[in-house]
């Protein structure tokens, strides 16, 4: 009696976790007041993201603040940047929205976190996000970032993009890069300019 009081909570128990995988959504639309964001549950990860940098000047301190989680989407958490070398990227930079705390606070949800590379993150993709403010500083910047993945997943479950698409729009001009998910060759992003798509 007790094995089969076993084996049913066994098979009750892969049920529910196979069905909590199967409500994963592949793609849900998040609209804010500082970006739009298409995030897939079932990756963890973001697809896109498209953003106007708002303050290219801004000072707001980000001391004390961190990545939270989302209560409705599905995302990454802090376990998936544990002892590996990906850092939790943002893709709206917190640079572009320091107006004051409270927008800068918005950047901060795991919505806006991608595993990037920390060599990339701290590098090369840093270099592009002080260009998109430089631009900033002289009109409207408007900025889409594409992420394309592999098949790689982290034993936590979130998948880790295989590259970085970034669009840059701004008086009428369209300045398009795209980045391998690794340690980068060169710090000079412009080596990494590509054919807008």
């Amino acid at each position: 009696m007790n094995k089969i009081l076993l084996l049913l909570a066994v098979l009750i128990t892969l049920s529910l976790t196979s069905f909590a995988q199967n409500i994963l959504r592949d793609s849900v639309l998040v609209k804010s007041n500082i970006f739009t964001i298409m995030y897939s549950e079932k990756l963890e990860q973001p697809l896109w993201i498209r953003y106007v940098v708002q303050c290219p000047t801004g000072t707001a301190s980000r001391v004390g603040m961190d990545f939270y989680t989302n209560d409705s989407i599905h995302t990454s958490d802090m376990a998936d940047y544990i002892d590996n070398v990906y850092d939790k990227g943002h893709l709206a930079p917190a640079a572009d929205f320091n107006c004051d705390k409270p927008t800068l606070y918005k950047t901060f949800t795991y919505l806006n976190c991608a595993l990037q590379n920390q060599y990339l993150n701290r590098g090369v993709w840093r270099f592009l996000e002080v260009h998109e403010r430089e631009l900033a500083k002289f009109g409207k910047v408007e900025v889409y970032i594409k992420l394309y993945f592999g098949k790689t997943k982290l034993s936590t479950g979130a998948t880790l993009p295989s590259e970085f698409y970034k669009e840059i729009i701004h008086n009428g001009n369209r300045e398009c890069y795209l980045f391998k998910n690794e340690r980068p060759e060169s710090s000079d992003y412009k080596q990494y300019k590509c054919n807008c798509k």
